[in-house]
């Protein structure tokens, strides 16, 4: 009497790693929908991390490097680098120094060579609550915070 190994398939594998994978790719939308406010804080530490990118390039290049904010599109672009886009549900306002403000929809925080900024303020919000981006013109210095109404 010959004993049957104990296992599994090739083809009980593959179905597995398939239903695994379609679970993977909706994981990332429902852990958005379930926490909006993990995506809000997502949001404010990537726009963050853009405005420090912008002002290394400054430093490291020794030329001004501005970062373009267009509220409508939600989206931040730093020339030679991927733009970053916000989520659509999020409100995004920008505070800055007039000179900076393209049109009423656009406008930009510039960085200098020596780590200085035009300074200015990013405000993600969403159902009365949301995080502050600024910007401090003497030193560029970028801080988060979060406010509530």
């Amino acid at each position: 009497m010959r004993r049957r190994a104990r296992g599994f398939t090739l083809v009980e594998l593959l179905v597995v790693m398939a239903i695994a994978a379609v679970a993977m790719t909706a994981l990332p939308a429902l852990f958005s929908a379930a926490f909006p406010g993990l995506e809000m804080k997502s949001a404010a530490r990537r726009t963050a991390a853009m405005l420090k990118l912008a002002r290394e390039s400054a430093i490291r290049r020794g030329d001004e490097t501005t970062v373009l904010v267009d509220l409508e599109q939600k989206r931040l672009t730093l020339a030679g680098y991927r733009a970053l886009s916000l989520p659509e549900r999020l409100a995004l306002r920008l505070d800055a120094a007039n000179n900076e403000l393209i049109e009423a929809q656009r406008g930009t925080i510039r960085f200098f060579p020596d780590g200085s900024s035009t300074g200015g303020r990013l405000i993600l919000s969403h159902d009365g609550h949301g995080y502050q981006v600024g910007v401090t013109w003497l030193t560029g210095r970028i801080e988060l915070w979060s406010w509530s109404e």
